[in-house]
């Protein structure tokens, strides 16, 4: 049974940090790309960072240079690190995890964390 399961969210400042984990169990990890992906309210659900199983990575323009996305494979572990927050950040973040390099749907997903930044 694969389980996802994020920590780290909060409330923050604007400006201020958080680090999201993303504890993977279930799954050949390696082998696996790691999505992150965030839904504030009346928005849809958008990807926010990506690290495929090859090494690749990729971020949506609004957070690059800000968020960066690493992965422990010895903890079976994906991290989103947020710098320099901004209210627009606010939303329920969320980890999925496909066997596709760069999927179009994600096979399986975390429950989500709350990030709040106030301004």
């Amino acid at each position: 049974q694969v389980h996802l399961v994020e920590s780290g969210g909060g409330s923050v400042q604007a400006g201020g940090s958080l680090r999201l984990s993303c504890a993977a169990s279930g799954i050949t990890f390696s082998s696996y790309t790691m999505g992150w992906f965030r839904q504030a309210p009346g928005k849809e659900r958008d990807l926010v960072a990506r690290s495929s199983w090859s090494g690749y990575t990729y971020y949506v323009d609004s957070v690059k240079g800000r968020f960066t996305t690493s992965r422990d494979s010895a903890k079976n572990t994906v991290y989103l690190q947020m710098n320099s927050l901004k209210p627009e950040d606010t939303a329920v973040y969320y980890c999925a995890a496909d066997t596709r390099v760069t999927p179009l749907k994600y096979s399986f997903w975390g429950q989500g964390t709350q990030v709040t930044v106030s301004s």
